[in-house]
């Protein structure tokens, strides 16, 4: 739900969204959902607004012909069938985002023909992970005092994100930052801040060499403690088997 009104927000037409729960595609003539839109209004609401061809029935008939698949259901393997990314468009995307294991396995989705496919986990390529978002936006926030975070504080730092990979070059199997790619997250926090300023949620008002020089000073003071700690053995390593 969330996903879908920020990418709402971010300018993707709500017509051109299919959303898919349990029960099947979500869409007009969904009286069940109708019937509880005093207990859920949100479900009602994109079933209405999304989904402008009006595409009924299962997940199977929501992929036929799609560009693009964001998945944050029951983890895999087998939630999301080969046959399914087949149906997609030519080149899709496909985000297989459950974990531990993902709707699909990267492979097999690649196999079914999507053009690039990315996952939550930090060994497959292209994480797409929440600890890309939460370290830069909750700095930014912290250091304006922002009395909120908004939608478009979220974009911003997403924006952000998608600037650095561009600016140190990007391909299928590499489509945004790295975790140990910590530059980012100063330039995430800078990008958020400076969203909450725009939109007079910030008690503070910084410049932006103000909000850089701060964000990176404390993101790499924390890190190089860490390390430090775990060099000393106060901090274990991660398992080997992770």
């Amino acid at each position: 739900t969330r996903t879908a009104l920020v990418l709402m927000r971010a300018g993707v037409k709500p017509g051109n969204i299919v959303m898919v729960e349990y029960d099947g595609i979500l869409h007009a003539g969904r009286k069940d959902i109708e019937a509880d839109k005093e207990n859920n209004p949100w479900r009602w609401k994109f079933c209405l607004e999304t989904n402008s061809e009006g595409k009924t029935g299962d997940a199977s008939v929501a992929f036929e012909g799609a560009d693009v698949c964001i998945a944050a259901s029951a983890p895999g393997p087998g939630t999301l069938k080969k046959s399914w990314i087949r149906s997609m468009a030519t080149d899709s995307i496909v985000f297989a985002c459950a974990n531990p294991i993902p709707e699909i396995w990267p492979w097999e989705a690649k196999e079914a023909g999507a053009k690039i496919v990315a996952t939550g986990r930090s060994d497959f390529a292209n994480q797409i992970n929440n600890s890309l978002g939460f370290p830069g936006i909750f700095r930014g926030v912290l250091d304006v005092k922002a009395k909120t975070v908004t939608d478009d504080m979220c974009i911003a730092a997403a924006n952000e994100l998608a600037s650095f990979a561009e600016e140190r070059g990007i391909h299928e199997d590499d489509i945004v930052p790295r975790m140990d790619e910590w530059e980012v997250f100063p330039r995430e926090a800078v990008a958020c801040a400076l969203q909450s300023i725009k939109e007079g949620v910030a008690r503070v008002k910084p410049s932006r060499q103000e909000l850089l020089e701060k964000a990176t000073r404390i993101i790499k003071n924390a890190r190089e403690s860490t390390d430090m700690l775990m060099k000393k053995g106060l901090i274990p390593p991660p398992p080997k088997d992770l």
